[in-house]
């Protein structure tokens, strides 16, 4: 076979049993269909050679299979880990509750040591969701002077979160 008519002819009339087939590897007829037609296109897209022939076909639809199972296998195992990890959180410790209030404690801490119109400019935009301009229209003031303080309260964020990341 080397012409992508010949090809075609070949996957049509051999698609009714490959879809079978696959479906008994898949346990699944609707990814059956969808991985014929991938492994169709998989071979439509490459160069044909006069060596292409129907076990071509079935061997490349049965490691799209197989891959397919594997794909399958890894997402389960990720949807399981996040399922244990969304427990654990939903279960923190004493201890856990008490360093997170404290880390929490230290950053509120450290926004309450800024001047004033730093403070409530960075709660205006990360609290309320105020836009700059909102912000510098509502203080009376520019919004160079918004973005200026908000990289100073950022700055203070970023320091605190290094800090508690080496800890």
């Amino acid at each position: 076979m080397a012409t992508p008519r010949a090809l075609l002819k070949m996957f049509l009339g051999e698609r009714p049993r490959l879809v079978q087939r696959i479906s008994r590897i898949v346990d699944n007829e609707a990814e059956a269909e969808d991985l014929a037609q991938e492994s169709f296109v998989k071979l439509w897209r490459r160069q044909p050679k006069d060596d292409d022939s129907v076990g071509l076909l079935y061997r490349t639809a049965h490691n799209l299979a197989l891959d397919h199972l594997r794909a399958q296998k890894v997402r389960q195992r990720h949807q399981e880990g996040a399922q244990v990890e969304a427990q654990d959180d939903a279960h923190p410790s004493a201890e856990s509750i008490a360093a997170t209030l404290e880390r929490w404690g230290d950053l509120v801490a450290e926004l309450d040591a800024l001047p004033a119109r730093t403070r409530r400019i960075f709660l205006l935009n990360r609290v309320e969701g105020e836009t700059y301009a909102a912000i510098a229209e509502r203080l009376e003031v520019s919004v160079s002077t918004v973005e200026k303080e908000m990289m100073r309260a950022m700055r203070v964020c970023r320091q605190w979160q290094r800090r508690h990341d080496e800890e």
